[in-house]
């Protein structure tokens, strides 16, 4: 996700301080050099030791006659982005104003300059979150083109961002922006179909697949919407959904503005009437399984020309067998193209995939998040 891209890492006087070297420990797994800048009162919370340890880098705590900003956040410099994290109400308030007083600020000033992408992930009490000064010193950096990440706010606390929040804005800051202006809709992992009040039928998908490639589209410049049963996600805007029903009726309402749907969910082939009661355990059962209605079909009948991508799992572990299944639904409805793998990696982080077209089958190895990046960049030649 952040192969090759140079990071500078301001560090500020937050107690979210504490969370940098972690921070930076994802930055440098995710494929990013990292390079950290500190405030003073940072250096009272976590000591530049620790930065430079997670960072493999010397730390920056004053400008000298090196002209540290400029070496890292000129024009010629080395960053790629400056990411301020965690950024406090005094820091934002100081960009805002143009003040340097701190190598944080001195760095940010010069890379705005620059025009050196900047990505901001503050973090402060909420009050200080709320007060009519630092929401107007937001509004005008993001005027500028900053990024910012937005906090959790829990505990009366505007908590700095997950780390895979800020990572994800990070990419997305410095990746080429071949979805720009795109919607996209994605739906992840399985549904669950209830059989009483405690039990459901559903299968082992994970989602991850489909999470990974609603955040590379995200990366990408897109507006993405996320159909799926399981949490929010900090990069879409997150439609949370239980049965295929309701899969269905979310993604039915979500493509009406779309430029493209991902359908990579493993939604429920039945469903059935659920008891209103738990059903006793111990006795003979028999379950009536009614088929649900094929979403891709139902999406088809709504927009006939939406450019759809489709996912399809087959038990076999036979590639002409996935290959010809896979024609099967795209003949059927007229799809870009269809990912086809086997279900043994259903919940693995690693997969293998086929990307099947008309006239065309390539191979895919290697992990869920490069499938994502492989299944977006391939989504934005179709739209392109």
């Amino acid at each position: 996700m952040l192969e090759g891209v140079n990071v500078v890492l301001g560090v500020s006087g937050s107690i979210a301080a504490v969370k940098v070297v972690e921070l930076a420990h994802e930055l440098r797994r995710r494929g990013a050099s990292v390079r950290g800048v500190m405030t003073e009162s940072a250096r009272g919370i976590v000591h530049p030791w620790a930065v430079e340890f997670a960072t493999g880098n010397d730390v920056v705590t004053e400008i000298t006659g090196r002209v540290e900003h400029v070496e890292l956040c000129g024009r010629d410099g080395w960053a790629d982005v400056l990411l301020l994290a965690p950024a406090t109400a005094n820091t934002v308030g100081k960009i805002a104003s143009a003040v340097d007083d701190t190598p944080v600020t001195t760095c940010a000033t010069t890379a705005l300059g620059a025009g050196v992408p900047v990505v901001v992930a503050p973090a402060m009490h909420e009050p200080m979150y709320d007060h009519p000064g630092v929401l107007d010193a937001i509004d005008r950096i993001e005027s500028w083109g900053v990024r910012f990440v937005d906090p959790r706010v829990e505990e009366g606390k505007a908590k700095i961002a997950t780390e895979e929040a800020i990572v994800t804005d990070v990419a997305r800051a410095t990746a080429e922006q071949t979805l720009a202006g795109k919607r996209v809709v994605v739906t992840a992992g399985a549904t669950a179909e209830p059989v009483d009040p405690v039990r459901v039928l559903t299968n082992r998908a994970s989602g991850k697949t489909g999470r990974e490639v609603a955040r590379a589209c995200y990366v990408r410049g897109a507006d993405v919407t996320l159909v799926q049963n399981g949490a929010d996600a900090p990069y879409a805007e997150t439609v949370r959904v239980e049965t295929g029903a309701e899969m269905l009726e979310g993604v039915r309402d979500s493509v009406a503005d779309a430029d493209a749907l991902v359908s990579a969910a493993a939604i429920s082939d039945y469903t059935v009437e659920a008891a209103a009661e738990k059903l006793r355990s111990g006795e003979p059962r028999t379950l009536d399984l009614e088929p649900t209605p094929k979403l891709i079909d139902s999406v088809r009948e709504a927009r006939p020309d939406l450019p759809v991508v489709g996912f399809k799992a087959e038990t076999s572990g036979d590639d002409e067998a996935m290959v010809a299944a896979a024609r099967r639904i795209l003949d059927r409805a007229g799809l870009a193209f269809v990912v086809a793998n086997d279900a043994a990696v259903m919940g693995e982080e690693a997969t293998r995939a086929l990307f099947v077209r008309a006239d065309d089958v390539a191979v895919f190895s290697g992990s869920k998040a490069d499938l994502g990046a492989r299944v977006a960049d391939e989504l934005a030649a179709e739209l392109a």
